[in-house]
Formats: structure tokens, sequence, C-alpha cells
């Protein structure tokens, strides 16, 4: 038996040494790299901006897929100053302002649709339709109900409203909510 290690590979610990000297100095250059950084840029002892004057805020014009169940009395509606929505008699909008013409008219469309539907099952089970706006909120739109309707949202100078004479549901524009900015 000779009287070297029996595990001992120069060439291995060669590899070794290289390895733990390049290592160290990775980890000396990365903090160094790191006090540099925080040095130039790192965290601000700036105070944020101070807030804007109070302005009366803008209100919330946020149509697009939002719902809503609030259906006025049409009598109301217009003593109010709405005008009845004619989507076939109201004259057509050109560029963009087609698109958003087109948007509200199929929103329209489709809240009329959900309700029609749900109109005809009651007529269906009790022979009649809703005559007052109270009878259709609760029948047809039931707030709160497993089987509620949920119309589209329109533009904030639209609303729904209850015809009691036809009993449908119609779409009221409000010119002078329209004009304001």
């Amino acid at each position: 038996m000779g009287g070297g290690s029996a595990g001992y590979d120069p060439l291995r610990a060669e590899e070794i040494e290289t390895v733990t000297k390049y290592a160290g100095r990775l980890i000396f250059g990365g903090l160094g790299l790191v006090f540099v950084l925080l040095a130039l840029g790192g965290p601000a002892t700036r105070q944020p901006p101070a807030p804007a004057p109070a302005a009366r805020p803008a209100p919330n014009r946020k149509v697009v897929g939002r719902t809503t169940q609030h259906v006025l009395p049409l009598d109301k509606a217009l003593q109010d100053g709405g005008v009845v929505v004619d989507p076939d008699t109201e004259p057509d909008e050109a560029g963009l302002a087609a698109l958003g013409q087109a948007y509200r008219h199929s929103v329209a469309r489709i809240g009329g649709i959900a309700v029609e539907q749900k109109l005809r099952l009651y007529q269906a089970e009790h022979e009649e339709v809703p005559a007052t706006h109270a009878e259709f909120m609760a029948k047809i739109i039931a707030p709160g109900s497993p089987d509620e309707v949920q119309l589209p949202k329109l533009p904030p100078y639209q609303d729904y409203a209850f015809d009691p004479r036809t009993r449908r549901l119609v779409v009221v524009e409000f010119p002078a909510r329209k004009a304001a900015p």
C-alpha cells in the first residue's frame, strides 16, 4: 500500500480551486454592481405630487358590458323632458358617431328582446301582461329574483321606460342630458 491518498485527484482539485476563485469574483462583482445601482437610482425620497384641486367629478359614461334594471315610468320620463327614441326614424349619423349609434340601437334592441320574451312567458302563464309600471317592475324585471332581467346599460342621456299604453319597453332620450358636458 502506498503513501498516497486513494481518493485524491490533482485535476479535480485544480477545477475546484478555479471555480472557487471565479465564484468569489462573481459574488463580489455582483455586490459591487448592486451598490452602484442603488447609489445611482435607488429608492427616491421624493414626495408624491400634490393632488389636483377638487373638480366636479365627471359622470360615469362607461356603458359597454354593464347592465341595469333602471326602468322609468314613461309619463314621468316625458314630464322630465324625455323623448321616445324610434331607431327606425332616427337620422343616420356619419363617421365614428355611426358606430355609437349602431351600438345604442343594438343594445336597446337586445334589451327589448329579453323583455319581450319574458312578457310572452308571463302572458302565456297569466293570460295578460302587466298594465302598470310597478307591476312591470315586479313581474318582468323582477329585481332580486332568480329570473330577474338585466338590461344592457344605455348612454347617460338615455333611459329605459315602460309604456303602459302599448305595454312595451321603450328607450327615452333626454336632450338636456345629451347637451350637457
